[in-house]
């Protein structure tokens, strides 16, 4: 059952009053890294029932009149044409995304920043394209690991930060942004803070992030769901001890900025002269917790959150694009908390549904807790399947009625395998809906089905094989949260189409 437990509206106001306050803390400029998914946070609206996956987006619009955005983007991701594991697509192109994404919700997009620069002809061909369309690009050199962040003498130089474009802004809110972690955020704000102090500006810095929750306990469910959404990243939920040891008061951090933060305050207080901050939770502006509705409801959202991730990691260390340390991490974590895969609704029934009909199966549990089924057969995949039955049972249409015409069916089989060379004729879900949608232009009960789909969001469904992207794309589409077991359907190598 889908119960809300966090004040969207409460967040959007506290947030707003929070970022603007902090403007005023320096002389009405501030640097604010913007950590997460800014127009897509569902891991937040998963484990926070209630929070509006793009809140952070309508916050911004709250503020569009103060703030400008800069993307930033590492050259080495492009190089690599590194991709961003909820949706596919490679950094670069989530830049180019992004950048739509905000002008169409209204919001000033200033720059892109290119960080680790050092000659990468691809991110060259790169910047060369959005200048070619507009966009104005600067580059933040590459600073050797030997030296980054330690030697602070060097960074805080000609050499260092002195060797990096000045960004060019012109709002007092500067939100930095990027597709995915490791883009160079944290850098291009520091590295702004020394170029300001330079033309005798003093520019504020702090942080947006949504987790870890740091006025939540340590081990409260919903920072433990944290852990196990950066299992590949390593973050380790902390008490901050610069926090406890100035304030006597326990906040929860992650290791990455705690240990980064003597380096950090000693930057500060070379380009300030003084340290605003004396811990690094103080660097963040979050107001999640204090938003928290229904801490039950939290509780519970984010232990079916953690069994998602970890059956996340072990399709994809199944797919060999993890390593199997953050999977193991993931298994530990179930483990300790008192978990068991079987805690996931869908799961024991879309298992013993494959074992009796000794084909993939799915099962799609709906928002009033009714579980649904769907088998492979000649015409359809399972996803199609429980997703077609799923809908009828949304729409009150008998589960033997049939939707679809054999009439519409068969020539797109026949156009994938006679024509496109697909080996498997089944229709996926993208398929299913436009061969649905299609027969709704004569069928009366088939438009009835179709008006069903939006009641499918906060659905939860599980398979008993790896899907393929394209169902997966589908059902993230409709908004039902979707899990696999990690075992392919056959023994092939290749698992694209």
């Amino acid at each position: 059952m889908y119960c809300v437990g966090f004040d969207n509206d409460l967040y959007l106001k506290s947030q707003s009053e929070k970022i603007l306050e902090r403007i005023g803390m320096f002389e009405n400029k501030l640097y604010l890294e913007f950590g997460g998914k800014l127009f897509d946070d569902y891991h937040a609206s998963r484990v926070l029932p209630g929070f509006a996956h793009d809140s952070k987006v309508r916050l911004l619009k709250t503020l569009s009149d103060k703030s400008e955005i800069v993307i930033a983007i590492n050259a080495s991701n492009i190089d690599t044409s590194k991709a961003i594991g909820d949706s596919g697509i490679s950094y670069d192109d989530d830049v180019l995304r992004l950048i739509d994404e905000f002008r169409k919700s209204g919001l000033y997009v200033g720059s892109v920043v290119i960080s680790q620069y050092h000659g990468q002809p691809t991110a060259d061909r790169f910047k060369a394209y959005l200048e070619g369309r507009g966009v104005t690009v600067y580059v933040m050199h590459y600073i050797p690991d030997s030296d980054y962040p330690s030697n602070i003498q060097l960074i805080l130089s000609e050499k260092g930060y002195g060797n990096n474009d000045y960004i060019e802004t012109k709002r007092p809110l500067v939100v930095v942004a990027a597709p995915g972690p490791g883009s160079g955020k944290m850098a291009a704000c520091l590295s702004q803070l020394y170029h300001e102090n330079k033309r005798g500006v003093k520019a504020g810095y702090a942080k947006f992030e949504t987790f870890p929750i740091w006025n939540l306990p340590l081990k409260h469910m919903i920072n433990l769901a944290y852990e196990a959404a950066t299992a590949d990243l390593s973050d380790v939920n902390m008490i901050d001890p610069f926090h406890l040891e100035a304030y006597g008061v326990s906040a929860v951090n992650y290791n990455r900025d705690i240990e980064v933060f003597p380096l950090l305050n000693a930057m500060f207080k070379r380009i300030w002269g003084e340290s605003p901050y004396k811990s690094p939770t103080d660097m963040g502006v979050n107001m999640v917790g204090s938003c928290i509705s229904d801490d039950k409801v939290c509780y519970e959202a984010s232990k079916q959150e953690i069994i998602r991730r970890f059956f996340y990691t072990q399709s994809e260390f199944a797919k060999g694009n993890i390593s199997k340390s953050a999977a193991s991490k993931l298994e530990l974590l179930l483990s300790n908390i008192g978990l068991s895969p079987a805690d996931r609704p869908p799961v024991t029934p879309a298992l013993k549904k494959a074992e009796t009909s000794e084909g993939p199966c799915v099962a799609i549990e709906l928002t009033d807790g009714t579980m649904i089924t769907g088998k492979t057969s000649p015409l359809l995949g399972a996803s199609s399947a429980a997703l077609l039955n799923a809908l009828k049972r949304l729409a009150g249409i008998d589960d033997k009625v049939p939707l679809i015409s054999p009439v519409v069916i068969e020539p797109i089989q026949k156009l994938k395998v006679g024509y496109l060379g697909n080996e498997n004729p089944r229709l996926h879900t993208d398929e299913v809906l436009i061969a649905l949608s299609i027969c709704a232009a004569t069928n009366p009960t088939a438009e009835l089905v179709l008006e069903q789909l939006p009641r499918l969001e906060n659905s939860e469904a599980h398979s008993s094989v790896i899907l393929s992207q394209v169902d997966v794309s589908v059902f993230r589409q409709l908004g039902i949260n979707i899990t696999c077991e990690p075992v392919f359907q056959n023994k092939r190598l290749f698992h694209r189409k």
